[in-house]
């Protein structure tokens, strides 16, 4: 009997720790090829740090952004870098936001999930300027995809 509740009160405490796990909400709009397991393969720990001296914040030599040193909530420009890219020409971009907390995705350029890029600056492969717009403040995790594959995710804490 002692084994029966103990079975039953491991099984209550797992049942209720899974139903407290909220899910990710993909948004209808989403682009196809972004996945849910995208977002639980995150590593909140793998921070965006500047690199280089031209103030790219991000992850060296793969991506980053000028512009994330002043991370805010209003409408601001980011210009965005990408090392690895062999062919810029009729590459395109697209940006997930993920909010931690919320576990809620957003679209952070001002006009939709994805841009297209140009060719190389600031020792990139490819760049491209945009105007972006975080939705809320706290951490968040930006998924980049080039031409619909996975690329890089870059880790930003936004609180202004």
């Amino acid at each position: 009997m002692k084994r029966c509740i103990v079975f039953f009160t491991v099984l209550l405490f797992l049942v209720g720790c899974t139903m407290n796990e909220k899910a990710v909400a993909l948004p209808d709009d989403l682009p196809d090829f972004v996945q849910e397991s995208d977002f639980k393969s995150i590593d909140w720990d793998n921070k965006a740090v500047e690199f280089g001296d031209r103030g790219i914040i991000g992850n060296a030599n793969k991506s980053g952004v000028i512009g994330a040193d002043m991370p805010s909530l209003n409408s601001q420009k980011w210009m965005w870098h990408l090392w690895g890219i062999e062919e810029v020409r009729n590459t395109k971009l697209t940006i997930v936001g993920y909010h931690k907390d919320s576990k809620t995705i957003h679209p952070i350029l001002v006009d939709g999930w994805t841009i297209g890029l140009g060719g190389p600056v600031n020792g990139a492969d490819a760049h491209t300027p945009s105007s972006v717009k975080i939705p809320k403040p706290g951490e968040w995790a930006m998924l980049l995809y080039t031409n619909g594959s996975y690329f890089d995710t870059l880790i930003y804490d936004i609180n202004e």
